[in-house]
């Protein structure tokens, strides 16, 4: 197996407060490999953006990386600040904010921001940037690229100006893109054409992509792999598929039975009980424990489970479906 483009190990992710330090990750690993999607999946506050950031660098003081390691391509990247880390993103890593209005500048036109993007990563002349600004705008559906390279992002709809955003990510061809709830604010209609888009650029491109959002469908159309983060840890990661139709950890059943599809024929969505604890409140033990019908005595008591105190997949004493045995 090659490389994985992007390894996380054991990252711990703190913010110091008056009341103490808060842990929005802790100890989250994985790896994404070339042309995968790794869908991040949880409810607001799970720590699925949290650790986007952590890795491409944009956390907000006084949020800091207090222990793990981060890997491109073998590289630790995790101590990087400055114009070191300003180099590797754009060039290396890309990002797809949530909102694409927040990320262009009114003020430029969508070619000046391509073009000016190019020119920062890449060794070319500006006749060349303009060039390949065209075939990015044109690669993502933009339509008449060449005659739409001089509007404003306010002359784009919502859904063309998600597509600027990804052209703008992809236009130095960089080795990893975070997704960053690239569709929440778009029409159903829309999110496929995007969730399409950003499958077929990843398998032509070669690019591995972590997709952060909290909707479980465009994560079983869109992801290869599916993290699901609860309280800023892990509780299951696996394919897609298995976790998808076979999920191991109760909150992962949670999170599938409130889906629409699997409320059908009933008067209210199905939900799991009770909330998200607060990162300076969080149990002893399993935090997703007080609200879990299955939760015992184990459960309640410290240290907790982790996916490697387990079987590798869910982070539960107490799985929903226990791993199929191989025959000797």
């Amino acid at each position: 197996m090659s490389e994985p483009v992007l390894s996380v190990r054991d990252l711990v992710v703190e913010i110091p407060t008056r009341r103490g330090i808060l842990r929005p990750v802790d100890g989250v690993s994985y790896d994404i490999t070339k042309g995968e999607i790794l869908g991040v999946v949880g409810e607001s506050g799970a720590g699925k953006s949290m650790t986007g950031n952590a890795v491409i660098g944009l956390l907000d003081r006084p949020a800091r990386i207090a222990s793990g390691e981060i890997l491109l391509t073998g590289e630790p990247i995790h101590h990087l600040k400055g114009e070191a880390l300003r180099r590797l993103r754009g060039r290396r890593m890309g990002m797809i904010f949530q909102d694409p209005l927040t990320s262009l500048n009114p003020l430029l036109t969508v070619g000046d921001q391509l073009t000016e993007t190019i020119l920062e990563h890449l060794p070319v002349s500006r006749a060349k940037a303009l060039n390949r600004a065209v075939a990015a705008l044109d690669e993502v559906g933009i339509p008449a690229a060449r005659q739409r390279i001089g509007s404003y992002p306010h002359e784009f709809s919502g859904g063309m100006r998600q597509r600027v955003v990804i052209a703008l990510a992809l236009c130095a061809e960089p080795e990893l893109v975070i997704a960053d709830e690239p569709t929440t604010a778009l029409d159903v209609s829309v999110q496929a054409q995007i969730i399409a888009l950003l499958k077929r650029l990843c398998r032509e491109r070669g690019v591995a992509v972590m997709l952060v959002t909290h909707d479980m469908g465009v994560i079983a159309e869109a992801a290869d792999r599916v993290a699901v983060m609860y309280a800023g840890r892990l509780a299951e990661l696996g394919p897609v598929r298995d976790v998808v139709g076979r999920a191991r950890h109760p909150y992962t059943t949670g999170l599938m039975a409130s889906t629409p599809d699997a409320s059908r024929g009933q008067r209210r969505l199905r939900q799991i009980p009770g909330s998200m604890p607060r990162l300076d409140a969080l149990p002893e033990g399993c935090p997703f424990h007080p609200r879990c019908d299955r939760a015992e005595v184990r459960c309640r008591q410290a240290p907790g489970p982790s996916l490697t105190a387990c079987d590798g997949r869910a982070a539960c004493w107490f799985p929903m479906h226990q791993p199929e045995e191989t025959p000797a």
